[in-house]
C-alpha cells in the first residue's frame, strides 16, 4: 500500500484513493484519445496515399495476362498509350515518369510482350527490359519452298493480307538483289527461320531473306566457283532450286547435281517433275500426269532441253554447294523410292532406272494417296 494513501492514524485515505483514481482515470482516458487520435491520422494518411497512389498508378501484383505489340521507332508516349490501351499502367504520363527516372529508356526494343493487365508502372517497364518477357514472331521457311509458298507461310504466321505480300513482292527494286537476279525474287529468298519486327510487313522479311542469301552467296564464293565452272551464277541458282526441290538429303544433293549436268552435256532433257510441278502450279506432289509433262511452258524439263529460265524454288545453302560441288559419278537417272525415308537410287543406265522406279513404284501402291 501507498504511504500517501495512510492517514496520521494509520488508516487509509479514502479521500485521497479518490483523487488518485480520478488522476489515473484521466491520464487513461488522455492516452486513449491519443491513441485512437493517432489510429484515425494513420488511417486517414494512409488512405490518402493509397489513393494519392492510384489514381494514376496501379498497386500490387497484376492481375490476367495479356500480350503487348510494340512497333519498331515507338516513343516512350506512344508505348505508354499501348500499355494505357492494354490496361497494363494506368497512366501514360506515370510510365513516362518511371522511364524518364529510370535512365534506360533507350533500351526499350520492339516486339511482342508478355505482360499482366493492372502493374505498377515501375513493374511493367522492368518487365519491358526483361528478354525473357518478350514473345518474338519467328518466321521459319524450309529448304526447296517457291516464293507462292513463302508468301503463304508469311500470312499464316504473321496475319498479313495476301494482297499486301504479293504488292511487297512484286516490288523487287526495293531489294538488294544480285545483279544476275535479273530482278526476280525466286530463287533468292534464302530459307531459315527469322524474327520477325512487329508489326510484321512482307517487304522486310523478303529483304532480310535477301540479304542472308548475299551472305551465303560470299561464304561459298558462288560467282567465283561458278566462273571456275564457266557457269552463269543464275544457272547455279536455278541448279540448286532443281535439287532443294528434288531432294532434302544432303548426302544425295551432289548426285543429283552430278545428274543434272551429265544431263546437260549429253544435251538429253532434265525430265525433272518438279520443274513441271513449278510450271502448272502444283505442289506437295512426287510425281506428274501425263497432261501435266505435256503442258506448254519454258520450265517444263520434259519439252525442253537445258535448264528452266530461272529457279523453281529457293535453295538453301546444302544445295547451293551441290550445285557448285557435283558429285563425281556418271549417273543420268535418279528416284526417290521411299518418302518416309527419303532413300533415293541413282542410276547410270536406263535399265537400271527402270528397277528403281518399280520400287517406288511398289512403295506407292502399299501407301495409297501418298504419291
Amino acid at each position: 500500500m501507498s504511504p500517501g494513501l495512510i492517514d496520521n492514524d494509520s488508516k487509509l485515505d479514502w479521500r485521497k484513493v479518490g483523487y488518485y483514481g480520478r488522476s489515473a482515470f484521466a491520464v487513461l482516458l488522455s492516452l486513449a484519445v491519443l491513441v485512437g487520435g493517432g489510429w484515425f491520422v494513420y488511417s486517414e494518411v494512409k488512405e490518402a496515399y493509397v489513393a494519392w497512389r492510384t489514381e494514376d498508378d496501379y498497386l500490387g501484383e497484376g492481375t490476367d495476362p495479356v500480350q503487348v505489340v510494340i512497333p519498331s521507332g515507338a516513343t516512350i508516349t506512344q508505348i505508354g498509350d499501348l500499355l494505357v490501351e492494354a490496361e497494363v499502367v494506368k497512366s501514360t504520363r506515370t510510365f513516362r515518369q518511371v522511364a524518364q527516372r529510370s535512365g534506360e529508356s533507350d533500351k526499350l526494343q520492339a516486339g511482342r510482350f508478355n505482360l499482366k493487365k493492372q502493374l505498377p508502372a515501375e513493374t511493367a517497364f522492368a518487365m519491358l527490359l526483361d528478354p525473357s518477357n518478350q514473345d518474338r514472331l519467328m518466321v521459319g521457311f524450309p529448304e526447296g519452298t517457291t516464293a507462292l509458298e513463302q508468301a503463304a507461310i508469311i500470312a499464316d504466321k504473321t496475319g498479313l493480307a495476301a494482297a499486301d505480300i504479293t504488292a511487297a513482292a512484286a516490288d523487287t527494286s526495293a531489294f538488294a538483289l544480285p545483279a544476275y537476279a535479273a530482278g526476280r525474287l525466286e530463287g533468292f529468298l534464302f530459307p531459315s527461320t527469322y524474327a520477325v519486327q512487329e508489326p510484321p510487313q512482307a517487304a522486310a522479311i523478303f529483304a532480310t531473306q535477301v540479304k542472308q542469301f548475299g551472305v551465303v552467296a560470299e561464304e561459298i564464293s558462288l560467282e567465283g566457283r561458278a566462273a571456275e565452272m564457266s557457269v552463269e551464277p543464275l544457272s547455279v541458282v536455278t541448279i540448286a532450286s532443281i535439287i532443294a526441290s528434288e531432294v532434302s538429303e544432303p548426302a544425295d544433293q551432289p548426285k543429283v547435281a552430278a545428274v543434272i549436268y551429265n544431263r546437260l552435256e549429253q544435251g538429253m532433257p532434265l525430265q525433272m517433275d518438279s520443274t513441271v510441278h513449278y510450271a502448272v502450279g502444283k505442289s506437295g506432289r512426287v510425281t506428274t500426269t501425263a497432261e501435266d509433262r505435256a503442258v506448254e511452258s519454258p520450265y517444263n524439263t520434259y519439252l525442253n532441253t537445258g535448264l528452266p529460265p530461272g529457279p523453281i524454288s529457293n535453295p538453301g545453302k546444302s544445295a547451293l554447294e551441290a550445285a557448285l560441288s557435283p558429285a563425281d559419278i556418271g549417273s543420268l537417272f535418279f528416284v526417290t523410292v521411299d518418302l518416309d525415308t527419303g532413300e533415293t537410287r541413282f542410276a547410270d543406265t536406263l535399265e537400271e532406272h527402270n528397277a528403281n522406279v518399280a520400287l517406288f513404284q511398289a512403295w506407292c501402291q502399299a501407301n495409297t494417296g501418298r504419291c
